[in-house]
């Protein structure tokens, strides 16, 4: 059945106290295994695991991976950051125990059906792991705390709004030297969980007529950039430049930010705690051990920022062979762990809500 209940709210800033909250949590996944990699080498655990998708959560995978293969020296992790569409075909092609996703299976594509046809055994299963709050990233010098609305945003990248000084973008910042620049705006260029939260966010909040989908819609032309990465340098390296991308780039590259408008009109800063906000707002429409989420990004919760993406892992809840089963259940239930969830504290991320890791654990422990 669904869970309809709302996702309790944590404050993002304060996750480093999940050791304390979760310690209730007795399904197997404990919540006080910090590096569950640990138990896991002193049974000689050993192996590859072949990964592939999200380029935005790649360096959340990277700083896994050290803590990970440092406790288990025989354990290899091979994570390509394809992007999310690429990852959910790899997976569904059985070329990699689990896929990164910036979005869960789509139902419209097919992919639940094409992925619990690869798991055989067993259904596919979306298990989130990361909060990615998405920065609207700009490079126009002189021009601080740009303020957008959700309707000036749209009709930059559906290229209605061209010139940095056009009313629209006025109206939302009155006190700003705004230039008569040419707009740049930038878009990813390969599939992306990215794209898809960010369109899925302007089809819900703005005049926005395509529908959201992890490709870019060509009839919004704009510029495209591979890769999360890429997405960040070209943005860096272009003046009057525009784009979306995962905050964990965004800093990474010293980007500057745009303040959001929610629902209800406020124009909201980018924070860890801001973004908590709207993640708290989230409902489970997954069932059993699937922890699909919906986000509502018309929130109009005080000092809630709307554009967030909350990035899965993708695999099979029973159906992998023997070998990667052991492997990839041990690594996500490293990575569910308090010390897996409070490395993304400095990464530009934000762990999961309490309750909610609590969920995925318990989805973690029946991976076989």
């Amino acid at each position: 059945m669904k869970y309809a209940g709302r996702l309790a709210a944590a404050a993002i800033a304060g996750v480093l106290s999940l050791a304390a909250c979760g310690t209730d949590n007795n399904t197997g996944a404990d919540s006080g295994a910090t590096a569950a990699g640990s138990s896991a080498a002193a049974g000689g655990l050993s192996g590859t695991i072949n990964a592939a998708g999200s380029s935005a959560q790649g360096p959340a995978i990277e700083e896994w991976k050290k803590s990970f293969q440092s406790a288990n020296p025989g354990v290899s992790l091979n994570y390509q950051g394809s992007g999310s569409g690429a990852g959910v075909q790899a997976f569904v092609q059985g070329t990699v125990a689990f896929a990164g996703s910036d979005s869960a299976l789509k139902d419209d594509k097919g992919e639940p059906e094409q992925a619990d046809a690869r798991c055989k055994t067993g259904k596919a299963i979306n298990l989130p792991m990361v909060t990615g709050p998405v920065a609207v990233v700009y490079n126009l010098p002189g021009v601080d705390g740009l303020q957008l609305s959700p309707k000036t945003i749209a009709g930059i990248f559906n290229s209605q709004i061209t010139k940095w000084d056009d009313p629209a973008i006025k109206a939302d910042n009155p006190d700003a030297k705004l230039p008569s620049t040419a707009i740049q705006a930038f878009h990813r260029s390969d599939e992306s969980g990215t794209s898809d939260n960010f369109t899925k966010f302007l089809k819900t909040t703005a005049d926005w007529p395509y529908e959201p989908a992890k490709a870019w819609p060509a009839e919004a032309k704009g510029q495209g950039s591979k890769g999360s990465d890429g997405v960040a340098s070209s943005v860096k390296s272009t003046e009057a430049a525009i784009s979306y991308v995962d905050l964990a780039y965004a800093e990474n590259s010293q980007l500057q930010k745009a303040k959001v408008a929610n629902g209800s009109g406020e124009f909201v800063e980018l924070t860890p705690e801001s973004a908590a906000k709207t993640v708290e707002s989230a409902e489970i429409v997954g069932t059993g051990n699937d922890l699909k989420l919906s986000i509502d990004y018309a929130t109009k919760a005080a000092g809630a920022y709307p554009i967030v993406l909350v990035t899965y892992e993708i695999t099979c809840e029973k159906g992998l062979s023997a070998e990667d089963a052991k492997l990839v259940k041990s690594f996500l239930t490293y990575t569910a762990s308090d010390e897996g969830q409070q490395a993304l504290t400095g990464l530009g991320y934000a762990p999961l809500p309490a309750n909610l890791l609590t969920k995925v654990r318990t989805a973690v422990e029946a991976i076989s």
